[in-house]
């Protein structure tokens, strides 16, 4: 029989609301203590008048100590779940991306919390990020070739949140090979090699799918400027779609040199072109030469990782999109984008109409994208609709 963990008076309200999240200052800890809680551990999670609400895993330690898996009781985070829940997520992204390219398990919203899976075909990368998976561990690798049976299995456990869980961070190989380090994807009818082992996260963001499929409808004949390339995600795409020509900007030379392979790839390499350095530096250079761009895509790192830094991350996505919105044609096109959870929706649109202003722009908003459909949102969770990309067309003022 699970431990429990006991709810103050009306703290379950979000929990009956579809939510799935316990914070530490929700629980009765005269009732049941968290510091006796072993980190990983399955709990019943119950209402203050003692009705179960589901089962969560706990990690005692945090401001989120509990995260609920399923609403029966009875139920347990085993192997057999695991399949289940790794087959009805699998059946939903093969609906939309039948090449088996895509996230494969987005944690909370796919009932797995802590476990990121991407797909790349016969490649499966495995991102465990708390103590209650990393202890599962082995009956994850067996529900994965289970389900998928890939050639190949990555763990490509590192990152900040599994120090703040307090776990070791280690990339492993633990079935098959990589060539060069590297797994093959298809996106949107262009080739790339995902650098799974020494690359961002596990190696690819499959999240701006649908975004990158609706600048590619807009770029052909057009010379376009990719801030925050990464391996060439936007660019690469843009010149595989018809750009004329493409300059891609990243603070990483080797993040660029796989731009270079990705757009070789593909047969564009004389398309593109790259520029090594900070972000605001290059942009403010590329002014000073006088350098004009039909299409601007920004689209930086989470530039507010926590709510205290909402502040200065607004500042600095205004300072870019400022710096981008000035290189821009007369009538050019700006895709300013955001991965941070804590920026609000509506505050990209206002920041692009505020610049506007600053700058004598007619700014139009055309699209406003989010993440696709690998990347499921949970209507309770506000923090699972993350993803920002606003498609804004500039002119000038009439």
């Amino acid at each position: 029989m699970l431990p429990t963990l006991r709810l103050k008076a009306k703290a379950e309200r979000r929990l009956k609301g579809g939510h799935l999240w316990v914070y530490s200052n929700e629980v009765d800890i005269a009732v049941t203590p968290l510091k006796n809680m072993t980190a990983g551990t399955e709990v019943v999670v119950e209402a203050a008048n003692g009705k179960a609400l589901g089962v969560s895993v706990v990690s005692p330690e945090q401001l989120i100590c509990a995260r609920l898996f399923s609403r029966d009781s009875k139920q347990t985070l085993d192997t057999s779940l695991i399949v289940h829940r790794l087959q009805v997520a699998q059946s939903g992204r093969e609906l939309w991306y039948p090449q088996s390219c895509y996230r494969w398990v987005f944690g909370d919203s796919d009932g797995l919390p802590g476990l990121v899976i991407d797909r790349f075909g016969d490649v499966v990368v495995i991102q465990i990020s708390s103590v209650a998976m990393e202890l599962r561990r082995q009956a994850i690798i067996d529900a994965v070739n289970k389900v998928a049976k890939p050639q190949c299995i990555v763990l490509k456990n590192d990152g900040k949140l599994r120090a703040v869980e307090g776990l070791p961070e280690y990339v492993e190989v633990i079935q098959g090979a990589l060539e060069d380090d590297c797994a093959p994807l298809v996106e949107n009818d262009t080739r790339f090699m995902a650098p799974v082992i020494h690359g961002q996260k596990t190696g690819w963001f499959y999240d701006h799918r649908e975004n990158r499929a609706q600048l590619n409808r807009l770029v052909k004949g057009k010379r376009v400027l990719d801030v925050f390339s990464y391996v060439g995600g936007w660019g690469v795409q843009a010149a595989n779609h018809g750009a004329a020509e493409v300059h891609c900007v990243d603070a990483s030379a080797q993040a660029l040199d796989w731009v270079e392979q990705n757009a070789a790839l593909n047969g564009v390499a004389e398309k593109v072109h790259c520029w090594e350095g900070d972000a605001f530096a290059a942009l403010r250079q590329l002014k000073d030469n006088g350098e004009r761009f039909d299409v601007v895509v920004m689209d930086p790192p989470a530039l507010i990782p926590r709510r205290k830094d909402i502040k200065a991350g607004e500042q600095a996505y205004h300072r870019l999109n400022q710096l981008a919105m000035r290189l821009l044609s007369k009538d050019g096109l700006l895709v300013a984008a955001s991965c941070s959870m804590h920026l609000a929706e509506d505050r990209l649109p206002d920041m692009l109409r505020v610049m506007g202003r600053e700058l004598d722009r007619e700014v139009m908003i055309q699209h406003v994208g989010s993440q696709g459909a690998d990347h499921p949102v949970l209507p309770a969770i506000a923090e699972t609709r993350y993803l920002k990309a606003v498609f804004a067309r500039v002119l000038p003022t009439r």
